[in-house]
């Protein structure tokens, strides 16, 4: 699955690259914080119109839910990709934007159920699937350096292919 997905970044931002001409692309990292963990990436983006960018972004994920999630305790990591559409309200890609984007994940989750008899331990791989809206504003510091705050809103949808459980310690 990983190779998968490698395979799919890759040839999308290949797909980015050939159609640039006379269009600005961009490449650069980026890290996601939400209250159950963070997600360092790398996105290239590419200009469509004046107002317009569709992106692309692989990313890794280290979860850390605690209790917030089906078991006492559960921690993973995975793989993942974005893809999405942002349009600028003014020319050229500064300030205020509104964007659309879809993320998938294949996450490996260790978790800890802590029963009256033990402890009972399992992984679960499932692959996440979630839209998301999001509203930012640009700062441009010069022509290499951008700030780009933004919320986001969204649900998800997991599927769970695999479970596997270990016996109470």
């Amino acid at each position: 699955m990983k190779n998968k997905i490698r395979f799919t970044f890759v040839g999308l931002l290949l797909g980015i690259f050939a159609f640039s001409q006379n269009k600005v692309t961009d490449i650069g990292l980026e890290v996601q914080v939400y209250p159950t963990g963070i997600i360092p990436g790398i996105r290239a983006e590419k200009s469509l119109n004046k107002h317009g960018v569709g992106s692309v972004r692989l990313g890794y994920q280290i979860i850390d839910h605690k209790d917030a999630g089906v078991h006492d305790d559960e921690k993973g990591t995975g793989f993942g990709l974005t893809v999405g559409y942002k349009y600028y309200f003014q020319k050229y890609f500064t300030g205020l934007h509104l964007a659309l984007r879809t993320d998938a994940w294949y996450n490996t989750i260790e978790w800890e159920d802590y029963l009256d008899t033990g402890k009972l331990k399992g992984t679960t791989n499932i692959l996440v699937l979630q839209p998301t809206v999001e509203l930012g504003w640009t700062f441009s510091f010069s022509d290499n350096l951008l700030l780009v705050p933004a919320i986001a809103a969204g649900f998800e949808k997991t599927f769970t292919p695999k479970v596997n459980q270990r016996a109470k310690e």
